[in-house]
């Protein structure tokens, strides 16, 4: 594919497309904390293609034409080893470290979206959550998260599971574990990593973002009450 090709996968008047979103929302996220320090990212999935943010960057600067794409599905190592992509930066970039976990989603629950934060919200929950689970019950906002990030939404008295897992030095070396926490907690729409931050996906965009919306702000409720000596989850 010549340079001109694989730059119109990225070049579009379309605010909707997919490396028009990722930049807003990047921009929008580091407004939230969420992806400072060059932290965090997201990965959109739009038919047979993915749309992923380069790693190591100011998340708020990026560019179009930063965006790298790839192919989906792709045969096994890829896109955890030997990826194929159908557009590189002309840049010095390198994708997200975040790709494999971000394929997690992908393949796992047919997601659209999956969005990596490193939310203070979402590392103090792993801190005062000594366990594998987060959990915390009626609240108004449980409403916004859907079952497996991807079917009917919650109601407000069911009590919501967020999987916690442990931290590794490298961002990849979390896929297993993250992969092994979606099959053990099927109904969870998003994943914790513990004194690190959180995954959260959607059948789309809109829907992934709201989720980790959602799920920040429960996150951060759940901490106060803690804080306050509060139980999270009310006995029926």
């Amino acid at each position: 594919m010549s340079s001109s090709d694989s730059d119109a996968l990225v070049l579009s008047d379309d605010p909707l497309h997919p490396a028009n979103l990722i930049p807003e929302l990047c921009r929008n996220f580091y407004q939230l904390g969420w992806v400072t320090g060059t932290g965090g990212g997201i990965g959109i999935r739009v038919g047979d293609k993915v749309y992923i943010a380069p790693s190591g960057v100011q998340k708020e600067r990026i560019l179009p034409v930063h965006i790298f794409v790839l192919p989906y599905p792709q045969a096994a190592p890829s896109p955890h080893t030997d990826r194929v992509f159908l557009r590189r930066p002309s840049l010095n970039l390198k994708e997200s470290a975040c790709t494999p976990l971000f394929w997690n989603a992908f393949e796992l629950r047919e997601a659209g979206s999956c969005i990596h934060t490193h939310s203070q919200n979402a590392v103090m929950a792993t801190l005062l959550w000594q366990g594998k689970e987060f959990t915390i019950s009626h609240q108004e906002m449980i409403k916004g998260v859907r079952v497996g990030g991807v079917a009917r939404a919650l109601s407000y008295l069911d009590t919501l599971v967020v999987p916690i897992i442990e931290n590794t030095p490298n961002k990849e070396d979390l896929k297993d574990s993250m992969a092994e926490a979606m099959k053990e907690y099927p109904n969870a729409a998003g994943v914790l990593v513990r004194r690190h931050g959180a995954y959260v996906w959607g059948s789309d965009w809109e829907k992934g973002k709201t989720q980790a919306e959602c799920l920040d702000y429960l996150f951060e409720i759940g901490v106060k009450m803690r804080q306050a000596g509060i139980t999270t989850v009310v006995s029926s």
